[in-house]
Order: C-alpha cells, then sequence, then structure tokens
C-alpha cells in the first residue's frame, strides 16, 4: 500500500471532517476477525480522534492494541492507518477539546463534559486512501 500526497489527504479528510459518525474496523485479538463500531470521532490534518469513555477496557482499544492497523471509513471512504494511544497532554488537549465542541460535549459554564474530560485519547494517523 503507497502512501496518498499529503496535501491531497488533507483535502479529502477536512471534506469529510463535520461527517457525523465513522466506521472503525479493528482486528479481534482473540479470534483475528474484523470487528466494526460506529462511533463519533474529530479529524485533524491527518490523523482521526476517537473518545474511549470505557478507557482501555473498551475491545476496540484492547483490539488496536494488539494490532494497530486498522481502517476507518468516513461517508463511504475508507481510509488505512496506525492506532495509537494519545500521550502527549497539548494534543489530548486538542482532540477533547474537537469532539467536545463537535458534538456539544461542554457543560453550561463552558468546561468540558466529564466524558470529553476523562475519556482515553485514541489517534488513527490516516496511512492511504483506498481507491
Amino acid at each position: 500500500m503507497r502512501t496518498e500526497e499529503p496535501q491531497n489527504l488533507k483535502t479529502l479528510l477536512a471534506s469529510l471532517a463535520a461527517t457525523e459518525f465513522c466506521y472503525l474496523t479493528t482486528r479481534g485479538r482473540v479470534t483475528g476477525k474484523p470487528h466494526e463500531i460506529e462511533i463519533w470521532f474529530g479529524l485533524h490534518d491527518t490523523t482521526v480522534y476517537l473518545l474511549s469513555g470505557g478507557m482501555d477496557r473498551s475491545d476496540w482499544v484492547r483490539n488496536f492494541m494488539k494490532d494497530p492497523q486498522v481502517t476507518i471509513r468516513i461517508a463511504g471512504q475508507t481510509f488505512h492507518a496506525t492506532a495509537r494511544l494519545v500521550s502527549d497532554p497539548q494534543e489530548a488537549t486538542l482532540a477533547r477539546n474537537m469532539l467536545a465542541d463537535k458534538y456539544h460535549e461542554r457543560e453550561k459554564d463552558d468546561s468540558l463534559s466529564e466524558w470529553a474530560r476523562t475519556a482515553l485519547v485514541a489517534g488513527f494517523d490516516i496511512l492511504a486512501a483506498e481507491k
């Protein structure tokens, strides 16, 4: 699989950023079978961000921890990506705020909701779009 030109990939992803859900497919850590979920997402450049309220107990997180090669489908367009836990505090803050704003997950005082503030942040670095 070859990677896309960075600017072409950024443009394509930017056009999909307002889509309500994405579909993440991981490989089952026990069965090895594909496992797809529908989930809220945020996009920044060529990275998709997801928040896991179940932290590292969520199946999709446990699956990508074993095999970080995943696919993400947004509005019918499928992307190959590499999954990772976000450990950089600035990157995590960016992702939390992005998802809180997109999905109206803020308190009356404009602070983050509990979910947006405490969920595990996962980043998915897009490698290529399927043709």
